[in-house]
């Protein structure tokens, strides 16, 4: 998952988390004497989740600033600290997939639940996640699904599958941005066509990259952040994106509509993770039960715009939010949704009809 869930902070929040007075550092961080890691607590994780007044309120409670690095890709954060970049991190927020690997590198330690009471307030789906037995090395935070967001004033049948895509191509023409990510894209479509998101099969796999060849010309780019701006400035009518992203543009246009496909598609969990290496691993736990809280919880998800996997969380979240399909779509599409998991030799399989999509 390349890129996923960017988020664009304004002048005045990019000012207050670049400054120490915030508690938000951006850059290197270096690991330090025993008095600093007591005190301070570092955290690597993606941008949308979290904000100065959030790392204000856990200081006033523990007397431990926060200083967070933000990433947007998992790759990009593995690979950091698999080179050493990430001496001084306690904490780190991965996807589900990369959990898996980051279990097998031997970056993680193992979670003590005795030290997390909060753990019984999420919800049952996320107990026992199938990419992290009984959360053993994770704790889920946030979770999505992934979609499309299309303009409703401008299309006048509503999109309710990936077939809508080849149906209309006529109309749609350069008009549609797909994700800049082989494994969802081509995960799309190997769930349109009935076969899994992460078919380990040669044939099904060449057979979503046919049908996207077909495709290919009406699709203004394989696009991850960029779309934001293009479908609210009306030069897009539709474009594939995670549900947390399209929560935020619809704020900015009630216009806009977010739809899961019908034959299914992704289900993702953002998740925290306490790093081997952690010199502070008290500030972590504390950070882990402040922040799933149920009251904490559901304030984060009304000012991030997020999913949150604490029941305890949603169930105090006002009804507009736990009625918003975007964020919290039903079971019966839920059912249908498939997380990405490692395919193993068969990755360099989608690289190279990837390249061959995207590059001809």
């Amino acid at each position: 998952m390349t890129n996923r869930r960017s988020f664009l902070l304004g002048a005045a929040a990019t000012s207050c988390l670049i400054s120490a007075g915030c508690g938000w550092r951006l850059g290197r961080l270096q690991a330090s004497s025993d008095s600093y890691i007591k005190d301070k607590l570092q955290i690597y994780t993606w941008s949308q989740y979290t904000s100065p007044k959030l790392l204000k309120a856990f200081t006033s409670k523990t007397d431990i600033q926060v200083l967070a690095d933000v990433f947007d890709a998992n790759e990009a954060m593995l690979a950091k600290l698999q080179a050493g970049g990430g001496s001084g991190y306690s904490l780190v927020y991965p996807s589900d997939y990369m959990v898996q690997k980051m279990v097998k590198k031997g970056l993680l330690a193992k979670i003590d639940h005795q030290r997390l009471n909060i753990l019984d307030t999420l919800f049952t789906k996320f107990k026992n996640p199938t990419y992290d037995s009984n959360n053993s090395y994770s704790v889920p935070f946030s979770w999505g699904t992934t979609g499309f967001i299309y303009n409703s004033d401008k299309l006048q049948s509503s999109p309710d599958n990936w077939e809508y895509l080849w149906q209309n191509q006529e109309k749609l023409e350069k008009r549609i941005t797909l994700l800049n990510d082989a494994r969802e894209v081509m995960g799309g479509v190997l769930k349109m066509l009935g076969y899994s998101y992460n078919s380990q099969n040669e044939k099904e796999i060449k057979q979503a990259y046919e049908k996207l060849k077909i495709l290919k010309s009406a699709i203004a780019a394989f696009d991850t952040d960029s779309w934001r701006n293009q479908i609210l400035a009306g030069d897009l009518l539709i474009a594939m994106c995670y549900s947390s992203d399209a929560v935020k543009i619809i704020a900015e246009n009630p216009q806009l509509k977010y739809i899961t496909p019908k034959s299914g598609s992704s289900l993702w969990t953002d998740t925290i993770v306490i790093l081997n290496s952690a010199p502070n691993i008290d500030g972590a736990y504390a950070w882990i039960d402040y922040i799933l809280q149920p009251q904490i919880s559901a304030k984060i998800s009304q000012n991030l715009g997020i999913a949150i996997s604490s029941e305890a969380g949603y169930k105090v979240l006002p009804k507009k939010v736990q009625n918003n399909p975007t964020l919290f779509p039903s079971e019966a599409i839920l059912e249908k949704c498939e997380r990405i998991s490692p395919v193993g030799e068969m990755e360099s399989v989608y690289e190279r009809y990837w390249t061959e999509l995207t590059s001809s």
